[in-house]
């Protein structure tokens, strides 16, 4: 069994940071859970273009507002608490918070802890 407090992350290498939005990686590749959880928090009035080409992720919105685009039909939905979204076609997308906002997200393959955004927004395909 695992058991975290995301209190004991913050301030170590499972508490990432990035332009205008942290993740604390709560799973990872390496606890062999064939996914990896994490909670991610963008700061309010920020904007991120993501495109997950070598991941399916899902995302549960715990607190804030914001909206997703869909970058291939233009599509946007809202983002609020208790709103779920899973990007299942490795989905191209912007994603607005209009308040702080607050998710839970799950990725598979896992990720590692170590990728870096590359410039289109995706992460490096897994080792």
């Amino acid at each position: 069994m695992i058991v975290r407090d995301i209190k004991d992350l913050k301030n170590t290498d499972k508490d990432v940071h990035d332009a205008q939005w942290t993740s604390v990686r709560m799973l990872l590749a390496s606890d062999g859970m064939g996914f990896s959880f994490h909670i991610t928090t963008l700061e309010s009035g920020s904007e991120h273009t993501f495109h997950y080409k070598n991941h399916f992720e899902s995302v549960y919105c715990m607190s804030g507002t914001g909206a997703i685009t869909d970058l291939a039909t233009g599509e946007t939905h809202a983002i609020r608490p208790g709103v779920m979204y899973a990007l299942d076609q490795h989905d191209k997308h912007i994603l607005r918070a209009d308040e702080e906002l607050v998710m839970a997200c799950c990725f598979n393959p896992p990720v590692t802890g170590n990728e870096v955004h590359q410039a289109d927004g995706s992460y490096a395909a897994a080792e």
